[in-house]
């Protein structure tokens, strides 16, 4: 049973792995993701390759095409894996890389950009002197700081990573 075991997950414990993936999806739904997407992503960054077809996300995930398909549209747009041809075949691989974290966190700035944008449309409507547009100020004041400090931690981050991975 041991060998079994190890030798479907390719020398690693297959229930072992299911059971990390199940519980850190379970920690990503609880922070506001979706559990397929959740248990996909959760899948991807515990394959060696860090890459699976469809097939591979149902066969061990035990999940229809059609989830492992809706899971991937919203795991791209949260900019979290990437879409890639098997070379020389037709299928798609999903790819979780290895900056996934600060690619999802960099698209958020974007987000953070146009809120602010629309948050000082609001204060110029409302006018700064009533308590909605001072609301609507502290507010812009907010995310522009968070802006600042987000851009600001990207950049150590960077320095961090090459310093503990050379990349």
């Amino acid at each position: 049973m041991e060998v079994e075991r190890k030798a479907a997950g390719g020398g690693r414990d297959a229930e072992a792995v299911s059971r990390f993936v199940e519980s850190f999806a379970a920690q990503l739904v609880e922070a506001g993701m979706q559990r397929m997407p959740a248990r996909v992503f959760a899948a991807l960054l515990s394959s060696d390759e860090g890459a699976m077809t469809s097939a591979e996300l149902g066969d061990q995930l035990r999940i229809s095409p059609a989830a492992v398909s809706g899971a991937v549209r919203y795991l791209a747009q949260q900019h979290l894996v990437s879409r890639e041809r098997e070379p020389g075949s037709r299928r798609e691989r999903y790819r979780v890389h290895s900056n996934q974290w600060y690619e999802a966190l960099a698209n958020r700035e974007a987000v953070l950009k146009r809120w602010e944008g629309a948050l000082r449309g609001g204060v110029s409507s409302l006018g700064d002197h009533t308590p909605a547009g001072r609301r609507m100020a502290e507010t812009l004041a907010f995310f522009e700081f968070v802006d600042g400090e987000v851009s600001a931690m990207m950049e150590r981050w960077r320095v961090e990573r090459e310093r503990l991975f050379g990349a």
